[in-house]
């Protein structure tokens, strides 16, 4: 019997837009604060994994991970994220990844179901300023789950309320972390990114305005 695909689901930063960017001037912006200075190579680090996980590994990276309470650190992370909030309110429609807009349109139109997996607690806000959320049957973000990725979780958690079994999702993911989870859940993995950052992935494009639904379909059924 011919394999088939009845979900698509998606990540938000770097697939659906780069918020990505957002993210990394919020934490610098936050991490200075703090005197601690990091670059661009470090932020990868911090890609897919949670707020509280991120906030951990700068305050390591600064030789400041015994400094705070629990409740200083929670108060830091709350206060990166207003950093986030005031420059996400720059998000349009404009903002959209290449390709993606066509994606979904595509989906839509087969009546294959759309999820997104997103580890950030403003994914609603993003997807509202966004103007797409009318594409999407699920939205999980980071504050309906108990483990961040590489845990599935998150990935289980968008196949359970989309009412698909695992091994007909496909899940589409620019970090690591986030292919790790797709694997971990059991679907096929759709990478974005550089062939070594996403050696994991059973299927890679460079860009989103690779992402074409035939040529997953084909990866997919060949696997």
């Amino acid at each position: 019997m011919t394999k088939k695909i009845s979900a698509f689901i998606f990540d938000l930063d770097g697939v659906i837009t780069d918020t990505a960017e957002y993210h990394y001037l919020a934490w610098k912006q936050l991490a200075e604060e703090l005197g601690i200075f990091f670059d661009r190579e470090f932020n990868e680090q911090l890609k897919g994994v949670s707020r509280m996980e991120s906030l951990e590994r700068i305050l390591a990276f600064g030789n400041q991970a015994e400094r705070y309470t629990k409740e200083e650190k929670e108060a830091l992370a709350a206060k990166k994220n207003e950093h986030y909030k005031q420059l996400i309110e720059k998000i349009t429609p404009n903002d959209l990844l290449p390709g993606i807009a066509e994606l979904l349109e595509d989906l839509k139109k087969r009546g294959i179901k759309i999820g997104l997996a997103s580890a950030s607690k403003n994914a609603f806000a993003v997807i509202e300023r966004l103007q797409i959320g009318g594409y999407f049957d699920t939205i999980v973000d980071a504050a309906n789950i108990q483990h961040s990725k590489p845990h599935p979780e998150i990935f289980l958690t968008a196949a359970q309320q989309l009412g698909v079994p695992c091994v007909e999702c496909v899940g589409v993911e620019d970090a690591e972390a986030g292919i790790q989870a797709i694997k971990a859940a059991n679907m096929f993995a759709v990478g974005v990114g550089t062939k070594e950052a996403m050696k994991d992935a059973d299927y890679i494009v460079e860009s989103t305005a690779d992402l074409n639904y035939e040529s997953i379909l084909k990866a997919f059924q060949q696997k």
